[in-house]
């Protein structure tokens, strides 16, 4: 499909980009004297759409094709595959666990797990959903189950990217694989956990080589942090050394950044998914800085836990 299809779709996002939070807004919501003045401001700050599912519901209208814009839920649809699995495995409700948008309804997860027929699922989640509900089943071993799906997910967003040849995605599936191969390296090498499971819940990415991060990960957490600063990525190292949580937050970050470079294009699906990360990252600024009220934390606190805008 050619790029100029989409000039509609861009031009239409272009204008609810306008609706999104500024500085100013955030600072006006971390600068209210009382939480009720934080909900009242909120509600009369936030647009249209308001939840992911809307914006989803959006992007789907606008775009003549949505095939390489799924690609951003790959995440979401294996989170439901693990809450399914646990479900199952403990006889609690699936639905409790479940997050939207997705790809992948919760029936055809349920129903491919139950009857152990795999063809209902996409083919980018059968091999992942079999093997790990076997593993879980069969070993009890939950984590190493996790593991394998979150591994899965990512490999599957590089996948279909590069199947699309799509270079925005392409980039945000390598970025995404990146931050998340280095937070489990970094938890595996606290555990100390042996190349086995390093092999399984390690993707690998163009950023960053799987057997690099296995190896740096089994030499030990200060090893590992040692290697990564000879990388691209030495600044997540100076976030993991202050904390877990300052990494995090310079994850998001990046993703935005990223996004940021499909603001300038009139044609093509880079706007509306680089519309979808912004509002993402929207909505969890908006979560943090109402637990942060709502546990009484202080404003510096709240500035330093705000992600990136991208306006």
């Amino acid at each position: 499909m050619s790029a100029t299809e989409f000039a509609s779709a861009v031009a239409a996002v272009k204008a609810m980009e306008s609706g999104l939070l500024t500085h100013s807004d955030i600072e006006q919501l971390i600068g209210a004297s009382a939480l009720s003045e934080t909900r009242t401001l909120m509600e009369s700050k936030l647009s249209f759409p308001r939840t992911m599912e809307e914006v989803w519901e959006l992007l789907n209208g606008y775009a003549p094709d949505n095939e390489v814009l799924k690609i951003l839920l790959y995440r979401n649809d294996f989170h439901n595959l693990k809450a399914v699995l646990k479900a199952k495995l403990s006889g609690r409700e699936p639905a409790d666990y479940y997050i939207s948008p997705s790809n992948v309804s919760l029936h055809d997860i349920e129903q491919a797990l139950t009857s152990k027929e795999y063809d209902g699922l996409p083919a980018y989640m059968r091999e992942a959903a079999e093997e790990a509900y076997d593993i879980a089943t069969r070993t009890l071993d939950g984590q190493l189950s996790d593991s394998l799906i979150d591994q899965a997910a990512l490999a599957a967003m590089q996948r279909s990217a590069d199947e699309y040849g799509n270079a925005f995605m392409m980039r945000f599936a390598a970025l995404t694989t990146a931050c998340a191969d280095i937070k489990t390296a970094y938890r595996c090498s606290l555990m100390q956990k042996p190349r086995q499971f390093l092999e399984r819940a390690i993707c690998g990415s163009t950023e960053l080589d799987k057997e690099f991060l296995i190896r740096a990960a089994l030499s030990g957490t200060e090893g590992l942090l040692s290697q990564l600063e000879a990388t691209s990525y030495n600044e997540a190292v100076q976030m993991l050394r202050e904390s877990p949580a300052q990494f995090e937050k310079w994850c998001d970050d990046i993703i935005v950044e990223h996004a940021e470079s499909a603001r300038m294009q009139a044609f093509g699906v880079e706007p509306l998914a680089a519309y979808y990360i912004a509002k993402e990252a929207e909505l969890k600024n908006l979560r943090i800085l109402m637990i942060c009220r709502e546990c009484g934390t202080d404003r510096d606190t709240i500035t330093e836990r705000m992600r990136k805008l991208y306006v």
